[in-house]
Parts: C-alpha cells; sequence; structure tokens
C-alpha cells in the first residue's frame, strides 16, 4: 500500500514534458534547394555555425526525406527520429541539426481523420500531442494537445511549456479517469497549473467538468504531492450528513509507510452531533514467512439529540485480525490467527456504511489464535489455542484461554525394528496419549473484566490414552479391541443441598484439587460380503451388464463400569421433596466434580449393516467396436444400527440409527439420517415424560420414527447448458490419421467460446433449500411427542443484461412460519468511466435502501453522489 495507490488521495495530475510551438505549421514546408550563386557571404556565415548536436541522430520516413544546407531536415510520411533516449514519431518532422529544434505535427486524411499525431518517448515516458516544438539539447520546449498517461488517469494539456528538466506550466491543463480523454465524460479542468515531474502539481483554480457541463464544484487553490514510490502522506476525509447524527467528516487521518514489510493507516470519522469512530489498519507481509492485516475501531455513538426520546449514547469496538503463516517457513510449526471480535451494537449501528441485513442475521462470531509445534524425529507434538466465541443475540461471550494440547501420535512399543518373517500378534499392539488443558469462562460481555479468575474460571486438565490392535481372522473378518483410559483433573468442586425454605438447590464452590477418571474396553469385528446380479436377459435386455451389492456388517462388544457407585467415590446426593404439595423426600444423585463420568454399568452388544449398491450399464457408440460401461450408484449408502446393553437393569435396548444417501449425478446427492425410539413414554414423579421399561414391540408397535433433516442446494448459469450440450456431443473416436489432422484443424479455429458469444446473457440462478422434521411438544393424552416442520428456502440470482447493465437478488423465506426473513435487491449500471449502483432491503426489520452514482478510478473514489436511508426510521416505500 502506498500514498499513491490510498483510496482517499487525489492524485490528479502526473507531470509531462511537452510543449505547445509558439505558431503553427502549414500541411507541406517549402524545400529550398542548395544555390551556387546565392550570397557567398551569408553561405560562410552559416557554414560557421557549429551543430550543438552532442549524439548520433537516427532518422527515417516512409514517404520521402529532404536535406538543406542549412541543417534543415524535412520527414514526410510516419517520420522517425532518434536522439539519444529521444524518440520522436510523427507524421510530419522537421529537424535543424544547428538549433536543435524539431517540430512535428500530424495531418487529417481524406475522411477526416488525424493520423500520424507526434508521440514523443523520453526513456520510459511517453507523451501525445497534436503539435510539439521541443529542443533536443536545452530540453525545453512547447506542446498543443499534449497527453501522458499516470497510472489510472490522464492528464491532457491544452498548451504547456518545459522550463526546465523536469518543471511544466501549462494552461487550461485537464485531469480524468477516462479511458476516452479524447472526449471525456467528466475531467477536472487546471486553469494553470505547474508540474514538478514525480513529484507534485500546484494548481490555480480548478472546476469540474460533467459531459462538457461545468458544475460549482470548484477549489480555488490545490497542492497535490504523488510519487510512484513508497511514502507516507495525509488521507483526506469524505464529507456528507447523516439524518441520525448530523454533517460529518470520515476515513480521515494519516498514512505511514513504514518500511517495506509493514504499513499503518490511522483514520477518524467525526459528526456534529457528537459521534466519533477512529481506526487502525496494517498490513504486513514477509515474503516466505508470513502476511496477514490487522484492523481496530473504536466508536462512540450519539444518535439523536439530548431532550429527544431517541436520544442514545454508547461505545463499542471491533478488532480483526489475520495472520497466515507460508508451509515452507518452517515444517514443525504453525501459527495462524482469525479473530473477529467487536462489541454487541458494532454491527448494528455501523457508521460506515447502511446496515446489511445478512450480516445482523449472524448470530455467532468466533475468533482463534493457534500455535503448533512438532517435535522432529518423534511422535511429540504440542499445540496451544486461544478460543473465543460470541452470540450477538444476547452479548454472552464464551472465552478459552488458554486452551492446550500435547499429542503423542500412535506407537508400536513392541513392534521389531527388523522384522524377519510373519509379523507377530503383539507387534501390532498401538497406544497413544493426549493431554488436553483448559481454563475458560461463559459469561455477559460486560461482566468479564469483572470476573475472578480463581473463582469464576473454570479450569481442568484431561489425559486420554487409547491402546488397541487391529488383526485379521480367517482372512476376512477384521477384529480391532481396545482398551480407553480417560482421567480428568480440576481444581475445585461444587457441593449441593436443598434449601427448604425457599424450594431451591444451594451450591457452594470448594476450591482444592481433585480427579476423576473412567475408562472403558471392547471389541469390534467387521467384514464385507459382495453379490452380483445379472439381469433376465429376455426380460431386460443387455443394456444392464450386472448389478453388485456390497454388504457390510459390524458387530461390537464394550464394556464399562458404574463409577456412580460409591465404591469410586465421584457421586454425592441429598435429600428433597418431590413437590411443594408431596412432602416425601426423595435421593438426588450428583457428582461434586466438573466432568465425572456418567453413571451407569454398561456391557453393550451393538451392530451395524451398511449397504451399497451399484449397476454396470452399457453405452454403445458406433464408432467404437468395444462396448463402453458406465457405472450407475442406485443406493450410495444404506445402513442401521442399535444396541443393547445387558449390564442395564432396565431400557436395555438403545434406540436405532437409520441412514440413507442417494448419489443422483456426480454434483447432487441427498443425505438423511434419523433415530428410532425403542421404548414407551410415561410420567415421572415430577410429571416430566420419561421412558418406561416397555419395548413399542411388546404392544405391537415398532420403533417411533424420532425425525430426520436434510438441506441441499443446487445453481444453474451459462456453463451449465455448455456442459450439457458438449456432454450429449461427446462421443468416443478411434484415433486415426484422418481424426487426429481434424483435432488440429479445429483448434486452428476459432469458436464462439474463444471469441465469445455477444448474444450469451451471463446469469446465475440458484437456491438451497432445508427442512427439518423432529419432535415437539409432549403429548399427556396419547403419551407420545408430536411432531413439528421447520422448513426454509433461499433463493439467488444475478444477471448480466447487458454489458453496462447487472442485477443481483437474494432472499430467504420461512415456510413454516410463513414469512420473508431476509431480501436484498443490487443493481449495477456501468456508465464507461463511472458507475450508478443501488441496493435495496424492501423486507425485514432492517428495510434500507442505498444509491450512488462515482467515479470507478479508486484514486478518485470520493468524487460520488450517495443517497442513503434512515435504518433507525422506518423506509415508507410509498
Amino acid at each position: 500500500m502506498d500514498l499513491f495507490g490510498h483510496k482517499n488521495i487525489f492524485v490528479v495530475f502526473l507531470g509531462f514534458l511537452l510543449l505547445v510551438p509558439l505558431s503553427g505549421f502549414a500541411k507541406e514546408k517549402p524545400v529550398v534547394a542548395a544555390d551556387t550563386t546565392a550570397n557567398d557571404t551569408l553561405q560562410k556565415k552559416e557554414a560557421k555555425k557549429e551543430s550543438k548536436i552532442t549524439a548520433p541522430v537516427a532518422y527515417s520516413a516512409a514517404d520521402s526525406i529532404m536535406l538543406s544546407m542549412g541543417g534543415d531536415m524535412f520527414l514526410y510520411g510516419s517520420g522517425v527520429v532518434n536522439y539519444d533516449k529521444l524518440n520522436l514519431t510523427a507524421e510530419y518532422i522537421h529537424f535543424n541539426t544547428n538549433t536543435s529544434i524539431v517540430d512535428a505535427e500530424g495531418r487529417v486524411d481524406e475522411e477526416g481523420e488525424p493520423i500520424g499525431d507526434p508521440v514523443l518517448k523520453d526513456g520510459d515516458q511517453e507523451y501525445n500531442a497534436k503539435s510539439i516544438r521541443y529542443n533536443f539539447v536545452t530540453k525545453k520546449g512547447y506542446v498543443l494537445q499534449g497527453v501522458v498517461q499516470q497510472g489510472e488517469g490522464y492528464i491532457v494539456g491544452e498548451r504547456t511549456k518545459k522550463i526546465d528538466d523536469d518543471i511544466y506550466c501549462m494552461v487550461n491543463g485537464k485531469y480524468t479517469t477516462c479511458s476516452d480523454h479524447e472526449h471525456p465524460h467528466f475531467y477536472l479542468n487546471l486553469t494553470k497549473a505547474k508540474v514538478k515531474q514525480g513529484k507534485w502539481v500546484a494548481a490555480g483554480p480548478s472546476y469540474l467538468v460533467l459531459l462538457d457541463v461545468p458544475l460549482p464544484l470548484a477549489l480555488p487553490f490545490g497542492f497535490f504531492p504523488f510519487t510512484d514510490s513508497y511514502s507516507s502522506g495525509v488521507i483526506m476525509p469524505s464529507y456528507g450528513d447523516d439524518l441520525s447524527r448530523g454533517f460529518y467528516l470520515t476515513d480521515g487521518g494519516y498514512y505511514f509507510a513504514i518500511n517495506d514489510y509493514m504499513d499503518l493507516a490511522l483514520t477518524g470519522d467525526i459528526y456534529t452531533k457528537g459521534t466519533w469512530a477512529v481506526r487502525a489498519a496494517s498490513s504486513y507481509i514477509k515474503r516466505y514467512k508470513f502476511n496477514g492485516n490487522a484492523n481496530f475501531s473504536f466508536r462512540q455513538d450519539v444518535i439523536s439529540e439530548k431532550g429527544l426520546p431517541d436520544y442514545s449514547k454508547y461505545s463499542s469496538f471491533e478488532a480483526i485480525w489475520s495472520h497466515r503463516q507460508d508451509p515452507k517457513s518452517s515444517p514443525n510449526s504453525t501459527f495462524s490467527a482469525g479473530v473477529n471480535f467487536s462489541g454487541g451494537n458494532y454491527d448494528r449501528n455501523s457508521i460506515l456504511n447502511y446496515p446489511q441485513a445478512n450480516l445482523l442475521a449472524q448470530n455467532t462470531k468466533s475468533s482463534s489464535i493457534s500455535y503448533a509445534y512438532r517435535f522432529p524425529n518423534s511422535p511429540f507434538s504440542v499445540s496451544a489455542n486461544l478460543l473465543a466465541s460470541q452470540r450477538t443475540a444476547d452479548s454472552t461471550i464464551s472465552l478459552t484461554l488458554p486452551d492446550l494440547t500435547f499429542t503423542m501420535s500412535r506407537i508400536y512399543p513392541f513392534k521389531r525394528k527388523s522384522s524377519i518373517g510373519k509379523e507377530r500378534l503383539y507387534e501390532k499392539l498401538y497406544f497413544s496419549y493426549s493431554g488436553h488443558v483448559t481454563n475458560s469462562i461463559t459469561t455477559k460481555e460486560n461482566l468479564l473484566l469483572e470476573s475472578s479468575f480463581a473463582k469464576d474460571w473454570q479450569k481442568s486438565f484431561d489425559h486420554t490414552i487409547p491402546v488397541g490392535a487391529s488383526f485379521n481372522v480367517l482372512r476376512y473378518i477384521s477384529i480391532t479391541p481396545t482398551v480407553n483410559y480417560h482421567e480428568r483433573w480440576n481444581f475445585e468442586s461444587i457441593e449441593q443441598m436443598w434449601d427448604y425454605t425457599n424450594n431451591t438447590v444451594m451450591r457452594d464452590t470448594i476450591s482444592g484439587f481433585n480427579r476423576v477418571y473412567d475408562f472403558n474396553a471392547g471389541v469390534s469385528l467387521s467384514t464385507k460380503f459382495y453379490g452380483f446380479y445379472t439381469p433376465i436377459r429376455k426380460i431386460f435386455g443387455d443394456k444392464i451388464d450386472r448389478i453388485r451389492h456390497v454388504f457390510t456388517p459390524t458387530l461390537s462388544y464394550s464394556y464399562r463400569p458404574d463409577f456412580s457407585d460409591p465404591f469410586w467415590g465421584f457421586y454425592s446426593s441429598y435429600m428433597r421433596p418431590v413437590s411443594t404439595t408431596d412432602p416425601t423426600l426423595v435421593p438426588v444423585n450428583y457428582s461434586p466434580y466438573p466432568g465425572a463420568p456418567s453413571g451407569g454399568e454398561s456391557s453393550a452388544i451393538s451392530f451395524s449393516i451398511n449397504n451399497n449398491i451399484e449397476m454396470k450399464v452399457k453405452h454403445e457408440v458406433d464408432t467404437v467396436p468395444e462396448p463402453i460401461y458406465k457405472t450407475v450408484s442406485l443406493i450410495d449408502a444404506l445402513g442401521v444400527g442399535g444396541g443393547y446393553n445387558f449390564a442395564a437393569d432396565s431400557l436395555n435396548w438403545s434406540n436405532f440409527s437409520g441412514n440413507i444417501r442417494l448419489k443422483f449425478t456426480d454434483q447432487f446427492s441427498l443425505s438423511l439420517g434419523a433415530m428410532f425410539d425403542t421404548y414407551m413414554y410415561g410420567l415421572d414423579m415430577f410429571g416430566n415424560p420419561a421412558h418406561i421399561n416397555t419395548p413399542r414391540w411388546d404392544v405391537g408397535k415398532f420403533p417411533r420414527f424420532m425425525g430426520t433433516s436434510t438441506s441441499f442446494g443446487y445453481s444453474i448459469n451459462n456453463q451449465t447448458f455448455k456442459k450439457k450440450k458438449a456432454k450429449t456431443e461427446e462421443e468416443p473416436e478411434i484415433e486415426t490419421e484422418e481424426t487426429i489432422v481434424g483435432k488440429v484443424e479445429k483448434k486452428t479455429k476459432k469458436t464462439p467460446e474463444t471469441t465469445g458469444d455477444k448474444r450469451s446473457i451471463p446469469f446465475n440462478l440458484g437456491f438451497n433449500y432445508s427442512i427439518n422434521y423432529a419432535y415437539s411438544d409432549f403429548n399427556k393424552d396419547k403419551m407420545e411427542y408430536n411432531y413439528a416442520v421447520s422448513q426454509n428456502i433461499g433463493f439467488n440470482a444475478s444477471l448480466t443484461l447487458t454489458e453496462n447493465w447487472n442485477f443481483n437478488f437474494s432472499a430467504a423465506y420461512n415456510i413454516t412460519d410463513r414469512q420473508l426473513t431476509y431480501s436484498s435487491l443490487g443493481i449495477r449500471r456501468s456508465l464507461h468511466c463511472w458507475s450508478m449502483t443501488a441496493n435495496i432491503v424492501p423486507f425485514g426489520a432492517y428495510q434500507t435502501f442505498n444509491f450512488m452514482i462515482q467515479v470507478d478510478s479508486s484514486l478518485l473514489e470520493d468524487l460520488k453522489y450517495e443517497k442513503r436511508s434512515d435504518y433507525s426510521q422506518p423506509v415508507n416505500w410509498y
């Protein structure tokens, strides 16, 4: 980033080298031939003159060249003169080697079009003009209608005089970013200007001209520094008016070019009714190491005026940081950051632009900073994280600082370094380790800084050690035994007791080290069965070659003790009455230790069955003698699963699960997952629904479908139909000499795709749909849960109607609630060097509109007209 390219700097004038002749030229110049009878004295004087040219002059012309004894050279038709670093081309050139002055101009052809206008190149600079007079030695001169491009803009000088090596004076100059600089759609008219090439432009009275109409927007004086190098400078602010905040100056400040690797922009906003903001933005990069950017904003919003009912005042902030490390910089360590953190009202009261409903609909923001290191030539690694999550709806924040993980990847301790013969069973034994340290809190934003690190922050240290092996039995059965151990260290415990006075639970936090642990063991068996079916040819023909069915059963067993048993000492209990009307006391079991293992013994067997069905279809092509086969997926996956706990005293069956995935095309598939309830319901002692120990099949009912959900989306555009057309026309062909020659000829010919089909109208139309069908409220009369359906559908579309008109639209509709949740309409019209945009949110809580006409160039992006709605007030569309 540099000052020259910063968005708010008008780098309007860039110098040129060009010069205006004192008098015009005729279309043809008379040539005087050498006359031996001329005045001898005059000839002697002319002969005595010494040429000021100090370097060779190379010249040429397409039509003719005429030379005179006085050192005059006349070039007609595409003349070219090269002297030192200077190169001049023009339709007509007159060069005097004695005076070192060159005159050049173009001409008008038979159709009245100008041709051969002078072009002067001085090193890397190029200047176009209608007429030039220039001294090659003193490097001074004049130019008429000179044009030079600098960056995104053009400088056109009606009359320009060069008075020094890099000082130029001009009258009635123009600066524009319109590429049609002959007849620009807009320009800044500089009545008088002085340019120091590559340094600055000082201009007298200047005014804006739009479509050749002068506008009452003028500057009495202007000084504009510019440079092609990386430099610091002032950032000019934008001005305007906001209905609720008053007149304003925004995005003004200073840009610091710190060094080649880092920059900093300090900007601010100020409003007449009291709102103000400050911002700091920085980008940094170290090649082959890392790069990133950081932004911090603090804002104090003052809405309306004191004494009015809608007056409000509050502060908010936003911090955004993104850091990316080059993977090649350090193979053993990585560091990354993705921070997006803000106060609850920052997005809702943006003063930078109109509120965007899609941003306001975001309910959570997540941030993370991560560092990981892997020790070379070892299985050990360590990672550290800072995690933060915000719920903007209720200003709840969850913060974890730090989050440390120590890992030892899987190792085989009994494996021989140089194995001889068959691998032994004990060599397949493996284990790994993971240690996890966390320090976290969940609270409101305004209470975070007031929280106690010792009491409010929850600290823990988890250890996980899995041990296992994998081997085959009878070649086709895979057996995997596993043992898992998990231990958790805590630094506080929470004792509970019943408050009979207030009929509530009292909790007392006690500091002190404690540990809880659990473990389980299990074994699983799995295999695959393959089946093939060939359809009856008399009925189905030979189009279907065969159908393959892959059947994958899995059977597993696991055991886990009851860690709520007093033997382990992880649980306690207190007595409480059944209700306010029933004083009968009942025990309530609880664990005072955070992260304690759940109670209940488990000795369970579980099963799962998965199926895959595919069909092999013949695709015949006349030009190919052998048939071509294509595989079509009928059912990509179809599975069920469940389990039975032998150790439970009731509710032994687990819920059954089911899943199906259908693959319609390579880009589109449908996946559904569901759970099935295996037991009937009743009411517990507190009147809440709970399972009873009666399987549904005991009362003649199937397991009850509990619900499912899915979502999918699809989009079409111009390429969709081209791909389909190409796919239908594509046929395999035998490579022969004729076909190879034909392919080469096709590649050399231009097609509509390579030349551009002007009749094509680019568009994109997409939609997404989601549905959720699941349990909702409980029906006590039927002792079953009722079902509820939630459906949402979204649309988005973009259309480039012409080269200059572009439309886009997006909307989201809640089918269940029958309401439009979000909509947005955008229109853009290209006006060559200008653009017009309109953004409208016609429905919802944040109905807004924004209309703007703006110069396309980033150098003059503040040259605009903008009208937007006050989002704090409802929009009246009528």
